[in-house]
């Protein structure tokens, strides 16, 4: 039986990361510096997981043992997954060095979405012997009460191969992944580009609630025009398996139509600027499209929304856009003022946008 620790209990530890654990039989020790929590696990002895829309039936999770770091013992685990805000990894980091057996290796990720997250773990771990690899959450999970959980049936955590330095976890829902930073762009062109399209197309059609948006009939065909030619390039690019990336999409959409995750057409909207750079979530995809001869018309539609997107609390966005016009935002936010024929396309939605108010 694989043993695994996990860092931190609260709604991913182990709403998912505790329950792919326990898919695969493992034997599980939770850690986590909130007593109430940890006393409340083991009194309880088990917790619920429920999923979304009823997609499957509930799912117990037991058997597992919850401590406070001063009960802590690392000395069996061959896997630790470190599930904790991103500015508490330097914590975590500092008491697993004095917690780690120097006369064995160990195996840790990162299950956090956060900037380098595996560097400043292993920084503030310091020891020689630690690998420390990284991984993306797709996930979603809401607390249900007490300590059972809501969640969306994600069934992987895809990690950094390249950093587990040729280790494989016992738990087959793990996936250890080479070139993780192609990953990573395959995530943002996949996952976080149809959450743009939905979003500012959305408020483009005025709604507010996200998953309404992402259940128009309008929306919805252009968001799957957008996943085919995606799809396409990202294999053509990148080499990976076709039917692989269409689950991967297929994944995405699930999550983005699923009525009962309660999400904001604002809250995905929120920071056009930072969304419209040349490499993120709509200029580099566009770009890729691009490169392979397609038409990338949705994302180009989505560009100019985004360019007319307003909203409270979008002060920097606004200042932008009262200091500059929409083709010095293409071209110094952008990158692509060079690029005529694009920013042509791109500046002609706009202006019917900006007269119509509405996707076309």
């Amino acid at each position: 039986m694989s043993k695994i620790t996990i860092i931190g209990a609260g709604k991913t530890g182990r709403g998912f990361i505790g329950r792919l654990s326990a898919e695969s039989n493992a034997d599980i020790q939770f850690i986590d510096k909130d007593e109430n929590l940890v006393k409340e696990l083991n009194e309880r002895k088990s917790f619920k997981v429920s999923f979304f829309g009823g997609v499957r039936e509930d799912m117990e999770v037991s058997g597992y043992k919850a401590v406070t770091w001063e009960n802590a013992n690392l000395s069996h685990s061959e896997l630790i997954i470190v599930s904790v805000c991103g500015p508490n990894l330097k914590d975590v980091g500092e008491k697993l060095s004095t917690l780690l057996d120097k006369d064995r290796h160990y195996y840790i990720i990162t299950a956090e979405n956060y900037s380098k997250p595996s560097k400043v773990l292993k920084e503030a771990i310091n020891l020689p012997n630690v690998s420390v690899s990284e991984a993306t959450v797709f996930c979603t999970t809401i607390e249900n009460g007490g300590i059972d959980i809501s969640s969306e049936n994600y069934p992987y955590l895809q990690c950094d191969a390249d950093l587990l330095e040729g280790y494989t976890p016992e738990i087959s829902a793990i996936r250890p992944i080479g070139e993780f930073g192609n990953f990573l762009t395959r995530k943002l062109f996949t996952y976080n580009a149809a959450s743009c399209v939905i979003a500012y197309l959305g408020w483009l059609k005025g709604y507010s609630d996200y998953a309404q948006a992402a259940n128009d009939e309008q929306i919805l065909e252009l968001l799957d025009k957008n996943y085919e030619v995606t799809n396409r390039v990202l294999c053509k690019e990148f080499g990976y398996d076709e039917e692989d990336q269409r689950e991967f999409a297929q994944l995405s959409k699930n999550k983005f139509c699923d009525k009962t995750i309660i999400d904001t057409v604002a809250r995905n909207a929120r920071e056009p600027q930072r969304k419209l750079g040349k490499t993120e979530r709509i200029i580099g995809p566009m770009l890729l499209i691009n490169k392979y001869g397609e038409s990338a018309f949705v994302l180009e539609m989505t560009a100019a929304a985004m360019l007319l997107y307003d909203n409270d609390g979008e002060d920097e966005w606004r200042k932008i856009k009262a200091e500059k016009t929409p083709m010095e935002i293409l071209d110094s936010i952008c990158g692509i003022g060079d690029n005529k024929a694009l920013c042509d396309r791109i500046l002609a939605h706009y202006e019917q946008m900006k007269k119509e108010r509405e996707v076309c």
